[in-house]
């Protein structure tokens, strides 16, 4: 890409696959997720090399530095090369199968209120006991 081009950051974002689609790039620069050098950025603004970016996904907390300007998505492999991952350990190694259980809208085994069919359960038996004597 040339330097006279100019490459929104959201598509940038996407490009080196910090998020899946281009559409939740520009939400999570929207929401105040994307921080440019420290300040809240629009999905518009143009990258220039050498900028600071730290950015907030379900998954975990990014601190790049741009390296090159990639406007297409590649492969992974490839597109590592156009930033440099500063990311601090313990954010990379965050938990991540805590958040999964409560976004399932189930509820974990014996932990909580009994449901319907428990209840059900629970009545039917404790009926049972009565009616042996």
């Amino acid at each position: 890409m040339s330097n006279t081009e100019k490459l929104r950051v959201d598509k940038y974002l996407w490009s080196i696959r910090v998020f899946k689609t281009r559409s939740q790039a520009a939400e999570a620069c929207d929401g105040g997720k994307v921080k440019l050098n420290g300040n809240n950025v629009k999905a518009a603004k143009p990258v220039a090399i050498g900028d600071n970016f730290e950015i907030r996904t379900e998954g975990r907390k990014w601190l790049i530095q741009v390296t090159g300007l990639l406007a297409n998505r590649v492969a992974y492999s490839e597109a590592v090369k156009y930033y440099v991952d500063n990311t601090p350990e313990e954010d990379k190694t965050a938990p991540k199968a805590i958040a999964a259980v409560f976004h399932t809208g189930k509820r974990q085994s014996k932990i909580g209120r009994p449901t319907k069919k428990d209840r059900r359960s629970i009545e039917g038996f404790m009926e049972g006991e009565g009616e042996e004597d």
